[in-house]
Order: structure tokens, then C-alpha cells, then sequence
């Protein structure tokens, strides 16, 4: 049976349990591959301003133009998917996406790189909520944990180990490649998943209506654009007028996207983020608990790379290797976080947040007592051990219950809640640490302001424990009838009950 069956289909025709697994394989080969080059581009900033004779301000471009061209697009890319078809626009996405990275290699200046960041952010945009809604409609019950477990894995190591991966590939210097060739890794990689997503990635989309609402469209890009723009921009132009005014503006975009996408839903039409969502406990809370863990991760990682590389002087490489011990803990606790979950439900995130926490925690008190790098190891473990109890089960707890035709939509609200998370934690821990940091930072003002940072995300941990307290213990029961009253199956389209996991909620 063809992997192209549609939502029409039941879901046993769709594809086989080989075939569903190898999609999940090519779903995760892309998101891993947009979700690397989020963090690689930091370890080759200095080859690639050496080697382009860049300005700081296009250096600064070239990481920021990635993140805001992905913020922007993820609830409108969601939506695209629910009405062209979620492996429709996986595909385009990930073809752009290996296409801009070969731009990004070949890029002989500046500007050249600038813009084929941009799109390989527009790309990445593209692509991940797809990921999310073709996982959340397309797995039930015990596959559905594992296959959201895989996808918190493959998010991060991609992150965890970005920095290990781009220094290792800059070092060997690979076909005389230099920088580009944290570009170029790409290429293969996409082209192979490319070539397999139709056949081994089944179509889906959502029912209603097929016109996209470009009122919505314009309104929320402008909206999130307002706010992410300052916030990735601000810090190091030193906070000037015009970041103040484009915050300002942002809620009245954002409000207006929203008062216009409830008239929209009353008068029949089609909103790009139908309100009916967030009627929802578990969605609206689950989403403002993924804007607070996202500003956690990004952050760390930051903050981290700065002390190692300019408090320590280390390599790239060798602050990459000590990352290693973030990864090992992360692997373990991503292994057996589906079996916690089933036994402690939404608790898992909680648990898994304080523990992150923690490790924050016995970080700082490792530098209250030395400042030997390799002693970092106990508290960078148990950090990537509270990371990885996180990252899986929370996109499975926020995406429980979503009926198919919102797939897509809930997908994209999802990550852009990650997203502008990550914007904003690198923002305010910014703040802390360079403000600790002053006019003529040394070693020890370096460990300072590291550790004045992990106190500022050990709240934010805890902010996150408290959250899930908010979240309902399983799905309410009138939630899953209207579910079950849907028709809406694995594939969105045959008499099953919508997808949902009720051992994490």
C-alpha cells in the first residue's frame, strides 16, 4: 500500500508498522538537521568573520536572521500543512532547506550568507511543525510515547551536541571546507530524506476549509517579528529606541491577531489559529509552560560556551567535549523518560524540571569551590539528565487530545512558543550575565556571571514545576468524547477517537 494514502484513508491502509517507523527515522533526520544549525553556527563565527572580513553586525545577522525568519513562520507553516498536506510541505521545507544550506556553504561574502540564513530559517519554519503534526496524528497509545521520546532526542542532541559536532567537522577541515563545511553536512543528509519522504512518510492534512487566512497571516508575523527582532538585537546594540518601540507595538499585533481570529471563528471562517484550542487546559497551559522551558535551554548553552571559551580561553573542540558529559546524561534520561512517564504522568515534567534545576545548582556550588573545568562534569550530567525528562513528554503532554485537523496548527504554536522562549531566556539571562560581567571582564567575573545566570534559570525550572501543577491529571472526559465524536483517526479521517495520551495527562 502507497505511503501516500491520504486522511481519507483508515489508518491501517495508510502504512505498515516498517513503514511508519522508517517515517519517523526521515521526520527526525529533519528536524535534527534545522535544529543543529540553530546552535553549530556559533563555534564557526570566528573562521567565518575572518574569512568573509565580516562586520559584527553581519555576524550578528547571520545567527539572527536564522532564529527570527523561524519564529515567524511556525504557526503560519502549521497551518499550510493542515491545508496543502503535512508531508507536502515537509518536503518542500526540507528541500529549501538543503538548498539554502548549499547556499550558505558556497556564500563568497557576507550578504550572500545573511540571505541564505534567512532562508534556511524560513525553511526550517517550513518544516518542523510538520514534524510535530505528522508525529501527533500518525503514532497512538505506546508508539506515540516512544515516537515523541525519539523526537525529544533527536532536539537534543542536536543542541547538546551542536557545539561538539561543528567544531569537530571546522578541526578536520574536510576537503579544505574550513567553516562551510557545518553547512555542506547538510546536503547528504537532507537529499536522502528528500528522496525517501514519499515513500515511507504517509499524507496528511486537516478537514474544513482550504483557504489560508492572510490577515491572520500578516498580523502574526508582524506581531512576532516585533517581538523577536529586539529581543535577539537589543542586547548588543545597547537597547535603542527602536527596540522599545517595536516591543510596544508587539501586543497591540498580537491582540489584534487575536480578536480577529475570534471573529473570524464565530462567522464560520477559516482562523489560522482556530481559538477552540485553547479552550483546552491542558494546550493553554501546556504552551505557556513551553514558553517557559524554552527560556532555559538556549540560554544555558550560551552562557555556558561563553564561560568555557572566554573565561577558560578553551577551543571550540574542547569546550564541545566537555559538553559531553550534558549529552550522557541527556541520553539516559531520554531512554527511560517513557517509562517514567507512564508511571509518574504529567509529573515527569515537573521531576524533570527541578532535576535540571538541581544540576544548575550543584554547578554553582562546584564553582564556589574550584574552578577546574572537568569538576563541571557531575552538575552538567544531571542537568542533560532533567533535560532529557523534559523535552520528550512535554511535546506529547501538549499536543494529548488534539483532534487531527488542528494537528498542524497546535504543532506550530507549539514550537513558536519554544522559540520566542528562546529568544526571550537569552534576552534576560543576557542581561545578567554581561551586566555582571561590566567593561573589563576577567576569569573570575566571567565565573561570576555564569553563576548569576544559573540562578536566573533555576527559577525559571521551578517556574516550570509549578506549571505543571496547573495541568489537569489526565483528559477530561467530556474532551475525549468530543474527540471520539470527531472521526478522527491516526490519520485524521476514519471513525477512531482522536489521538491522545492519556498516561502523560
Amino acid at each position: 500500500m502507497s505511503a501516500a494514502t491520504t486522511a481519507t484513508a483508515p489508518a491501517a491502509e495508510a502504512s505498515t508498522p516498517r513503514q511508519s517507523w522508517g517515517a519517523l527515522l526521515v521526520l527526525l533526520a529533519g528536524i535534527f538537521i534545522t535544529t543543529l544549525d540553530f546552535f553549530i553556527v556559533n563555534v564557526a563565527i570566528p573562521a567565518t568573520q575572518e574569512d568573509l572580513h565580516a562586520t559584527p553586525a553581519a555576524i550578528q545577522w547571520v545567527v539572527a536572521g536564522f532564529g527570527l525568519a523561524v519564529a515567524a513562520g511556525l504557526i503560519t507553516a502549521g497551518r499550510l500543512g493542515d491545508i496543502y498536506g503535512r508531508r507536502r510541505m515537509f518536503a518542500i521545507g526540507l528541500g529549501l532547506f538543503t538548498l539554502a544550506s548549499a547556499g550558505c556553504g558556497l556564500a563568497g561574502n557576507a550578504e550572500m550568507l545573511i540571505t541564505a540564513r534567512v532562508l534556511q530559517g524560513a525553511a526550517a519554519a517550513l518544516l518542523m511543525p510538520q514534524v510535530l503534526g505528522i508525529i501527533n496524528v500518525l503514532y497512538v497509545g505506546e508508539q506515540r510515547v516512544k515516537a515523541f521520546t525519539a523526537y525529544g532526542l533527536a532536539m537534543g542532541f542536536a543542541g547538546v551536541f551542536g557545539q561538539l559536532i561543528g567544531g569537530a567537522l571546522i578541526q578536520a577541515d574536510l576537503f579544505g571546507l574550513d567553516w562551510r563545511s557545518i553547512y555542506w553536512i547538510n546536503v547528504p543528509v537532507g537529499l536522502v530524506a528528500l528522496a525517501l519522504t514519499p515513500r515511507l512518510v504517509p499524507e496528511s492534512r486537516g478537514e474544513g476549509s482550504t483557504r489560508l487566512d492572510l490577515v491572520g497571516t500578516a498580523l502574526i508575523t508582524l506581531g512576532l517579528v516585533a517581538v523577536v527582532l529586539p529581543l535577539v538585537q537589543g542586547r548588543e546594540q545597547g537597547w535603542p529606541l527602536w527596540t522599545w518601540l517595536s516591543l510596544g507595538v508587539a501586543p497591540l499585533l498580537l491582540g489584534a491577531f487575536t480578536l480577529y481570529q475570534r471573529r473570524l471563528g464565530r462567522g464560520g471562517g477559516a482562523p489560522l489559529v482556530d481559538p477552540v484550542l485553547f479552550r483546552e487546559r491542558p494546550f493553554s497551559v501546556g504552551i505557556t509552560m513551553a514558553l517557559v522551558y524554552g527560556l532555559v535551554n538556549a540560554a544555558f548553552f550560551l552562557i555556558l560556551a561563553l564561560y568555557l571559551q572566554m573565561g577558560h580561553g578553551m577551543s571550540a573542540l574542547d569546550s564541545g567535549l566537555l559538553f559531553i558529559a550534558l549529552g550522557v546524561g541527556y541520553f539516559l534520561s531520554s531512554a527511560i523518560s517513557g517509562q517514567i512517564a507512564a508511571k509518574l504522568g504529567r509529573q515527569v515534567l515537573a521531576v524533570g524540571a527541578l532535576v535540571q534545576g538541581l544540576g544548575h545548582v550543584v554547578l554553582v556550588e562546584t564553582l564556589s569551590a574550584t574552578h577546574a573545568t572537568l569538576a563541571l562534569i557531575p552538575g552538567l550530567a544531571l542537568t542533560g539528565f532533567g533535560m532529557g525528562l523534559v523535552m520528550g513528554p512535554m511535546a506529547a503532554t501538549v499536543l494529548a487530545g488534539i483532534k487531527a485537523r488542528h494537528a498542524g496548527s497546535a504543532a506550530g504554536l507549539l514550537s513558536t512558543a519554544q522559540q520566542v522562549g528562546g529568544a526571550l531566556g537569552v534576552a534576560l539571562v543576557g542581561i545578567v550575565f554581561y551586566g555582571t560581567l561590566g567593561n573589563a571582564p576577567t576569569a573570575d567575573t566571567f565565573g561570576d556571571a555564569f553563576v548569576n545566570g544559573l540562578w536566573l534559570l533555576t527559577a525559571f525550572c521551578a517556574a516550570v514545576a509549578a506549571l505543571v501543577q496547573l495541568l489537569p491529571r489526565r483528559q477530561a472526559k467530556g474532551a475525549t468524547e468530543s474527540a471520539e465524536s470527531d472521526g478522527s483517526d491516526a490519520l485524521g479521517g476514519s471513525d477512531g477517537p482522536a489521538v491522545k495520551v492519556d498516561a502523560l495527562v
